[in-house]
């Protein structure tokens, strides 16, 4: 080829490309790297395997890691052995967080436990509104995870792996599953605090290797739920729709040269965004909520609480989101734990027992899978003066889990005598992913994305299981 042939065609090409890039930036930037991005309507062709016995999810995210012995795993040796040295044949040889090289001793429960329901479970004074949602959860005392500190324990809870970049648990629902209001997300996240503001990572709902439509939206707790959702001074839904069906055939007439599935999932945030426009305002306007339903959440509508996230929650389930992840950050308490979760439970027990019981008045229980829990459980050891404290505990700590198919009113799996070791059914985070997709109608095993060559799953490589014996 002549030489300046050569350096035409380049030149050609370095305009035609970088034309195109400044003309994809610009794209990004009007989506705020597509913060409003939506989901696909129907999911994939070949799913649900069978049929699932939920339709949503609404995950009530304790981040930090509550106490299991402060809530539901109730163990009298503790209590027993309180301030003598921590037997070293439950810690020899155990992963510790923030105890290392320190003189480990017994914590006894910092409250007392009662049990309550006609299944008669304990539970801690802390948890009073939990009494009465009791014989509807399954308490689950043995779940274990794989990662001591707290980044890489969310990463794991929401990813199935601690390794950054992969897409978040509700994600991989939307992408399989899709969602069932066009108008709104499939996958909201909703962010709430007490005394202690310890960031969570915006990559724990992130799409990771799917497709960027299917990554969480981050809702505001407080104003409005998401920026810019108004139009500005002069400019009518009329000339918005004009405008935005004008930007829609010039980026199809673009994309049908270049085929790009970053630019395809842009034209969907669009769409989205524009429908967004008058569903969020409706969904977010509380007037209609009758005052006794209020009252029940402790909510005051706008205020950013976990309370009235939990009604928001709600209202998102009743529209059709297919997963709503709402994180309370407050439950890291390494000291004055009674006065921390005074304050956590004080904030969060009540709403979290309303939400429960408002979807089951409903009928809406029975085809949602609601559950609560952190990253990872505390210690039984002493940590901190004062009123004293635990450390991160990897080895057994309790969540639970309601709705769908789930058996009401039962504990599952154990710890022994301390609350150290779960040494009765054992279940890993991943298991838990397995029973939330089997519930979907999902079989986590055919459930995958070709990445890097690679078939990637949420559940991973290692064994998985799904928890047949807490379903009905």
């Amino acid at each position: 080829m002549h030489p300046g042939l050569s350096q035409f065609l380049n030149r050609r090409t370095f305009l035609t490309q970088t034309g195109l890039g400044l003309g994809a930036a610009a794209l990004g930037s009007l989506l705020e790297t597509d913060s409003l991005a939506g989901s696909q309507p129907m999911g994939l062709a070949n799913l649900p395997h069978f049929s699932p016995r939920v339709k949503r999810v609404i995950f009530l995210y304790m981040a930090g890691g509550p106490s299991h012995l402060e809530t539901f795993d109730y163990k009298p040796e503790l209590t027993r052995l309180d301030g003598q040295p921590m037997p070293e044949s439950f810690t020899k040889g155990q992963p510790i967080a923030q105890l290392q090289g320190q003189v480990l001793k017994v914590q006894g429960h910092l409250s007392r436990f009662g049990k309550f329901g006609k299944s008669g479970q304990s539970i801690s004074e802390f948890l009073p509104f939990h009494r009465q949602i009791i014989d509807d959860i399954c308490v689950i005392k043995s779940m274990v995870t794989e990662q001591i500190n707290h980044d890489p324990a969310h990463t794991f809870m929401n990813t199935g792996t601690a390794l950054s970049g992969r897409p978040a648990m509700g994600s991989w629902v939307t992408y399989g599953l899709g969602t069932e209001n066009q108008s709104l997300p499939g996958f909201v996240v909703l962010t709430s605090v007490g005394g202690n503001d310890q960031p969570i990572a915006s990559r724990q709902w992130s799409s990771g290797f799917l497709p960027s439509q299917f990554q969480g939206v981050p809702f505001n707790s407080s104003g409005d739920p998401v920026y810019y959702v108004n139009n500005p001074p002069g400019v009518s839904s009329e000339l918005q729709q004009k405008v935005v069906a004008s930007v829609e055939a010039l980026d199809a007439h673009h994309q049908e040269k270049i085929q790009d599935p970053d630019l395809a999932a842009r034209l969907v945030a669009y769409e989205t965004a524009f429908r967004m426009q008058t569903a969020v305002p409706e969904l977010a306007d509380m007037s209609a909520e009758p005052q006794h339903v209020l009252d029940m959440y402790g909510a005051k509508p706008g205020d950013g609480s976990f309370a009235s996230n939990c009604l928001l929650a709600r209202r998102l389930a009743e529209r059709g989101v297919r997963f709503i992840q709402l994180y309370h950050r407050d439950w890291d308490h390494h000291g004055n734990l009674v006065q921390r979760m005074n304050s956590c439970c004080g904030l969060t027990d009540r709403a979290t027992a309303a939400l429960v019981m408002d979807l089951k008045q409903r009928g809406m229980l029975e085809d949602t899978l609601v559950i609560w829990g952190g990253e990872f459980g505390r210690t039984p050891m002493l940590q901190g003066r004062g009123l004293g404290g635990r450390d991160h505990h990897i080895k057994g700590f309790t969540m639970w889990v309601a709705g769908g198919n789930i058996r009401p009113g039962i504990s599952y799996g154990a710890t022994d005598e301390l609350g150290y070791h779960a040494v009765e059914n054992p279940v890993n985070v991943r298991d838990l992913h397995a029973t939330m997709l089997h519930l979907l109608g999902i079989d986590h095993h055919r459930f995958s994305h070709k990445f890097l060559g690679l078939d990637m799953r949420l559940t991973g490589v290692k064994p998985a299981r799904v928890l047949h014996d807490i379903l009905a």
